[in-house]
């Protein structure tokens, strides 16, 4: 092992929580640009010109460079320890990551669509897809601490657990915001 190898791979930590970060908030920039641009003039272009703004900064400063030197680390760790890409977990791992570049691209699409005014999903969409990345982290992290993937199927079965609560948890926020649009 490189003496490097321990600052590479805290780099790369840094940087995966940095882009989750962004991919955690960008979506609720996005309910909140969705759900100004249903508010009356001139509240709805102040608020949308405001969250256009904000997801920019958000986006290109933070979210896509920690992608990139995230990905780049990765990359590097992997080189320096070639023996991960043989371990099951690893592949497994891999195949998150890739879902995660997936969810990352469609979020640049409707971050780009948004920045144009142009409304194509709902806020409850949003709300949904907001919690993508967080299923995507917890099955990451569980598979790098625990390093197995033979057990993959009962971590298949949490996350679909934590999604189906998740979910259950955004229609509970729901009927609380409909009886109390403050919330």
């Amino acid at each position: 092992m490189s003496e490097y190898y321990n600052y590479i791979k805290s780099l790369h930590l840094i940087f995966v929580i940095t882009w989750f970060a962004g991919l955690f908030y960008i979506p609720r920039l996005f309910i909140y640009h969705i759900e100004a641009s249903l508010k009356p003039s001139p509240e709805k272009e102040i608020l949308s010109k405001q969250m256009q703004l904000m997801a920019k900064r958000l986006w290109y400063i933070i979210t896509w460079p920690s992608a990139i030197l995230a990905i780049i680390f990765a990359i590097w760790l992997l080189i320096l320890m070639p023996v991960w890409l043989q371990q099951p977990w690893m592949h497994v791992k891999l195949g998150f990551v890739v879902a995660l570049i997936i969810y990352h691209l469609k979020s640049h699409q409707i971050f780009l669509q948004l920045q144009r005014n142009k409304i194509k999903y709902t806020s409850n969409f949003m709300r949904i897809w907001n919690e993508a990345s967080t299923l995507i982290l917890f099955a990451v992290v569980f598979l790098v601490i625990l390093k197995n993937a033979v057990n993959w199927i009962y971590g298949v079965i949490g996350i679909f657990t934590l999604a189906i609560l998740l979910m259950l948890g955004i229609k509970l926020y729901k009927r609380i915001r409909n009886k109390n649009p403050e919330a």
